[in-house]
């Protein structure tokens, strides 16, 4: 993608909107559309990184109640002719069409190699990358089985989204600060995924969520890491002009 003059790429990351409740989430949802709403007018493309919802989950016929602003101003976009893309997370993994079908919005599920004015890109959640976290690496295998899921799309949306909300809300990437402290480059397993993808060939920048912790780390003279932070304590988000990334604060 070659970016016209005057026009960003922006990137953004772990709204988890719907947590702890709607209605404390609410606040969060609106200065996030707020910021959708600026972007807006000189965006070239726009990524949302993943855990845009802190559930998920698609019956054949039903999605989650809520976020009803978000998905309208989504849909907004794209219907003005500007692209939206979507890497799942971890707490909104069981995507199957309703992005597409709907907001025209493309949906990934691993991470994927782009280039811009002819700087490359390695843009993805983060989740279960690198050499550590090998549990919840099991945990996400079970979660990702069609069958898995197949059983989970028997309970009522009722109990199921109820369920589900209750043990996300208790993941430790919304209600703890574990993930909020910087850990050193030698022990960012991100950090160290990227620096092993450097081994095979050359990219000038990484792009995860997932950490909530904003970061931009040089990997080397010409290669940088950045996290993107969050939308619940940072309202980071990072905005490549086609010469710079950089990570600003909303």
């Amino acid at each position: 993608m070659n970016i016209p003059k005057g026009k960003k790429i922006y990137f953004a990351s772990d709204n988890h909107l719907g947590a702890p409740t709607a209605e404390a989430s609410r606040p969060r949802e609106q200065k996030f559309v707020a910021w959708l709403d600026e972007v807006k007018e000189d965006a070239a493309a726009i990524f949302l990184m993943g855990d845009l919802f802190d559930f998920w989950f698609e019956y054949k016929t039903v999605v989650p109640k809520g976020f009803t602003r978000t998905l309208g101003k989504l849909a907004e976009i794209t219907d003005s002719g500007i692209p939206v893309y979507f890497f799942v997370g971890n707490h909104d993994l069981w995507m199957d069409g309703y992005f597409e079908e709907e907001l025209n919005i493309p949906v990934y599920h691993k991470p994927q190699e782009y280039t811009f004015n002819n700087k490359t890109f390695l843009i993805g959640h983060g989740d279960g990358l690198g050499p550590a976290d090998k549990g919840y690496k099991r945990m996400k295998k079970v979660f990702i089985n069609p069958f898995s899921k197949w059983l989970f799309r028997w309970l009522h949306p009722d109990i199921g989204v109820r369920l589900a909300q209750y043990m996300s809300v208790k993941n430790k990437l919304i209600s703890g600060d574990e993930d909020a402290k910087f850990l050193g480059e030698d022990n960012e397993w991100l950090v160290q995924y990227c620096k092993r993808k450097l081994e095979d060939k050359h990219l000038d920048y990484f792009v995860f969520g997932h950490r909530h912790l904003p970061l931009e780390i040089d990997l080397n003279v010409d290669s940088k890491y950045v996290n993107l932070g969050d939308w619940i304590n940072y309202y980071t988000y990072g905005v490549f002009d086609g010469e710079k990334l950089e990570l600003k604060k909303y």
